[in-house]
């Protein structure tokens, strides 16, 4: 029998106020009534544990740096392949001239094919394909000279000029006693920034205030505790800009040409979405649910770092997703007998999940609470992101600061720091209150300050998986 499940409303701001809140202390004391009330003591923590952050602490790492902007620079391609060349030349002839038709990489100087090189041409639309050597190369025009190495000549026709054709190089021919190649290949490096942003909080409090005791025992996630209900603001306000130093770093976007932020004077900042939707792969329209949408996604990764092992950091529909999709693998599944490996004793309870599972590569599976949580991603229509998948392990790039090629994870953060000032986490107190004497102010004011960038380095190695 199908049932319903009526949700309750959810708190977004359950405490976060400017102002001290009269919910906090009791008001009412009348002490002409009889009956008062019994109350408990301890507060009670009714979403368990609220923060978010702990994200880039697993897949990531912590490093300083000195600037106001973070280069690196990124492998290109080995080889060389055209997707978009075209002819005039019709079906049959022995030779052929082409034009690629490509963006080409700015400042090679052309494309990247020479004469005496072999190459194989093939149709997009899969009528003909054929093996070729080049004899001519002009870089000004972007085209090159082909004679076929078949005897019927080219395949598919190009006369009319809406064949469109695809060129890789895989080899090179020269007759005996010539010179060799003319011209070389300079190395293809795609080179990267990113600039670090400034993160502040604070949190403040009256002398009079502190002074004040509550009558309920608050506590926090980081286990402090007490009757001071300011001790737990300051508190909930350091786990906020905690939570906000990851989340950013997560959600930051640079600020475009002709934008509002950039017209007051703020630059932005790269963050992991942007970097993976600009830089790497992106799954719409849902996630994936079958073996053959993750076969789409395998192909992807195979041509592009194709990193052995992946994490999926997923939302809780995404993560039931994958559960479904694998226990559908089960030849007992339909029946309901057999879930995995076990031995079906009455007395156990039923693991209904799955850890990951292995498919050309091994896929990890970790519930992203980031997605789920009502006051930030969790709930969105517009927007969504189901899950983001991220290559495990660390790549090889040349570091500008150190001056050499360096191990980095393929995920990092890179936070201001010198021998003088560290900014990676600022913490201090201002005001008069509380053992601060730094000036006349009756109060107490705890200020948080950080400067940081997050490094997506091989974001073509990334899944964002989007709605």
């Amino acid at each position: 029998m199908a049932g319903s499940l009526v949700a309750g409303g959810v708190a977004l701001q359950p405490s976060a106020e400017q102002v001290a809140l009269s919910t906090n202390y009791i008001t009412n004391f009348d002490f002409l009534n009889q009956y008062l009330p019994d109350t408990y003591e301890k507060e009670f923590e009714r979403y368990g544990n609220r923060t978010l952050s702990g994200f880039l602490r697993m897949v990531g790492a912590e490093m300083p740096s000195n600037s106001d902007l973070i280069k690196w620079a990124e492998q290109g391609r080995l080889h060389t392949k055209y997707e978009n060349c075209s002819t005039t030349s019709a079906a049959g002839v022995n030779t052929a001239t082409f034009t690629v038709n490509d963006t080409l990489v700015p400042g090679t100087g052309g494309i990247a094919i020479r004469v005496g090189q072999t190459i194989h041409i093939s149709d997009n639309a899969g009528t003909g394909a054929n093996k070729a050597i080049v004899t001519a190369v002009n870089t000004t025009l972007g085209t090159i000279d082909v004679a076929f190495y078949e005897g019927a000549g080219l395949t598919a026709d190009g006369a009319a000029g809406a064949t469109v054709y695809t060129i890789f190089i895989y080899g090179s021919e020269f007759k005996k006693g010539t010179n060799g190649m003319q011209g070389s290949l300079e190395a293809d490096d795609i080179f990267l920034e990113n600039n670090p942003i400034i993160l502040k909080d604070t949190y403040a409090v009256s002398g009079s205030d502190m002074a004040q005791i509550g009558w309920v025992e608050v506590t926090t996630e980081n286990g402090a505790s007490g009757y001071l209900w300011y001790m737990k603001s300051e508190h909930e306000t350091r786990l906020r800009f905690d939570d906000y130093l990851e989340t950013a770093m997560i959600e930051a976007k640079p600020a475009e040409a002709a934008s509002g932020a950039l017209g007051a004077g703020f630059i932005g900042s790269e963050g992991v979405f942007h970097a993976v939707e600009n830089r790497g792969n992106v799954w719409s329209g849902g996630y994936p649910v079958d073996l053959g949408d993750w076969d789409t996604v395998i192909a992807r990764l195979d041509k592009q770092g194709a990193i052995e092992e992946n994490v999926i950091f997923n939302d809780r529909d995404f993560g039931f997703a994958i559960d479904d999709m694998l226990a559908a693998q089960n030849s007992y599944g339909a029946g309901g007998t057999s879930y995995g490996l076990f031995d079906n004793d009455k007395e156990m309870a039923l693991n209904l999940g799955f850890t990951g599972f292995r498919r050309g590569y091994d896929f990890y599976k970790s519930d992203w609470k980031y997605l789920n949580d009502p006051t930030m991603r969790g709930n969105l229509t517009t927007g969504k992101v189901s899950g983001l998948l991220v290559p495990a392990g660390s790549t090889s790039v040349y570091d500008q600061i150190l001056g050499k090629n360096a191990k980095r994870p393929f995920l990092h953060v890179r936070y201001r720091a010198s021998q003088t000032e560290d900014r990676r986490y600022k913490t201090w107190i201002t005001g008069s209150a509380g053992g601060a004497t730094t000036s006349d102010l009756d109060a107490m004011e705890v200020n948080f300050l950080s400067e940081r960038a997050v490094c997506v380095m091989g974001a073509n190695n990334f899944v964002i998986f989007q709605g």
